[in-house]
């Protein structure tokens, strides 16, 4: 019989393989960035946020905050590796004003990283005041996040297009959602379960969404070919 700990594990897992794809999804950007050697139109804001979204999800998963959450800990060690990564050629590319703000928002992250880690571990001294501050962070920070995608789903009614809305990584954003919502039902952790919930819910929309317009999208728009392509940055909450 499958004990509800291997449970949670099996989906832990199965949360950090889709999880990793979703933090790969940017990969082709970066190498369009990295080929023409310019960053273009794209801007820094989507990595520098879930730059500060995978620390704060590192630091709730850590044992002297939440324990028995490595699983949180280890996706979202991969994905700041990732960003950090996408940040650093986003940097080597971008112009001096660009690179400025990059620096500045990384010493913000850092200096609030340190005061809430500084403040957690000083001020409370048990794993449920220490994981419900962080915790509570974390979801705030997930929300304010969603406001990314909410901007394509806008384009997608107001075009009636969804070009720059990719079914596959829409339908990752929903599947991402569920499992981790399903691992946090599993044994139960609030802030795990609504950060999550409102990815499987975004990535809901998004699909119904896709199902609306994906008849009504042009095959062959020559006007929208020539904008600079929307980035769809999604923000992964137990993994990111």
């Amino acid at each position: 019989m499958v004990t509800a700990s291997t449970a949670r594990n099996i989906v832990g897992i199965i949360g950090n393989v889709i999880s990793f794809f979703l933090f790969a999804s940017p990969i082709p950007t970066f190498v369009k960035i990295y080929k023409n050697r310019s960053v273009e139109e794209f801007k820094p804001d989507p990595y520098l946020a879930t730059i500060m979204n995978c620390m704060l999800w590192i630091f709730y998963g850590l044992p002297f905050v939440t324990p028995d959450s490595i699983l949180v800990v280890t996706i979202n060690g991969v994905g700041l590796a990732m960003e950090v990564a996408y940040i650093t050629i986003f940097f080597i590319f971008a112009k001096k004003k660009s690179r400025f703000k990059v620096i500045i928002w990384i010493m913000i992250e850092l200096l609030f990283l340190g005061v809430v880690a500084t403040c957690t571990l000083l001020l409370n001294h048990t794993h449920e005041k220490r994981s419900r501050i962080v915790g509570i962070l974390c979801v705030i920070f997930g929300v304010l996040m969603y406001t990314s995608p909410l901007t394509i789903m806008k384009k997608v009614i107001t075009t009636k297009s969804v070009k720059y809305m990719p079914f596959y990584l829409s339908l990752a954003n929903f599947l991402n959602g569920v499992i981790w919502v399903t691992f946090a039902l599993i044994r139960f952790d609030l802030y795990i379960l609504i950060g999550n919930g409102l990815g499987a819910l975004s990535g809901a929309v998004q699909l119904i969404l896709y199902a609306c317009y994906y008849k009504s999208t042009p095959t062959d728009d020559e006007d929208e070919d020539k904008k600079p392509p929307t980035e769809l940055q999604l923000a992964v909450f137990t993994s990111s």
